[in-house]
């Protein structure tokens, strides 16, 4: 099978550098090549029993880039807001989306990062011309060309940009949630499957709405649902 030229709509970057920290070199290439306006996308919370799948899509300027931008799992949680803080104030443009818990279990973790990133590119006043999305898969569907680059928040600073901004917003989504359930720890864990969520779970039972009924221990938990562990409401 022959291989995507790299300026194909969907081309798919190899993994060939070893860069110490992201860059702008994959950017400063579609600017040559034409391109007016880039993105970096990335989501967070494919992993979680609870919450939103998250998204973002970060144009950053390319003359006022923050200094400090990284992967956002390389970072602190002080040092991630504080890039979050110069992301927004210094961007081009960031958009989100986050996608439900309830759309998740319908159609799935890996269709609702897609729709969650592809909503997110979608969601610029000015449509990005390429979008470099972190990964291996392609958002069907996005306004926009996409490349996608393995390990992408590692390589470029626009996606490190995008997985700050999107883990900044779903762990202040999961906190608040954590103040209206405070029984469940929502803001020490952020929905992760911690030993701590998991008692919460076996003991209050899950939250309507927020708590993911297709994975695992909660899809057993909606099968032999009964009066004596009722679903918390919203």
């Amino acid at each position: 099978m022959p291989r995507p030229r790299p300026d194909s709509p969907m081309a798919i970057l190899p993994l060939t550098d070893k860069r110490p920290a992201p860059d702008f070199t994959t950017e400063e290439a579609c600017y040559r090549s034409g391109a007016q306006l880039v993105c970096g996308v990335d989501e967070v919370g494919r992993g979680p029993l609870a919450g939103p799948v998250v998204a973002a899509s970060v144009i950053l300027d390319p003359h006022c880039i923050p200094e400090g931008l990284n992967d956002s799992k390389k970072l602190t949680a002080s040092r991630r807001e504080a890039l979050h803080a110069a992301i927004m104030e210094t961007s081009l443009s960031v958009s989100l989306c986050a996608v439900s818990a309830q759309t998740i279990d319908r159609i799935n973790i890996l269709q609702a990062s897609l729709l969650a990133m592809r909503r997110a590119i979608a969601g610029h006043a000015r449509p990005p011309c390429v979008a470099l999305i972190d990964g291996n898969q392609h958002p069907a569907g996005a306004p926009c060309e996409t490349r996608t680059l393995v390990k992408g928040d590692q390589r470029s600073l626009s996606i490190a940009a995008a997985s700050i901004v999107a883990k900044v917003t779903r762990d202040r989504m999961l906190a608040r949630c954590g103040e209206r359930h405070p029984a469940y720890g929502f803001s020490n864990h952020a929905g992760y499957g911690t030993a701590v969520h998991r008692q919460a779970i076996g003991t209050n039972g899950p939250v309507f709405r927020l708590h993911r009924m297709s994975f695992g221990m909660l899809r057993a938990e909606a099968q032999e649902a009964t009066a004596d562990t009722p679903m918390k409401g919203l």
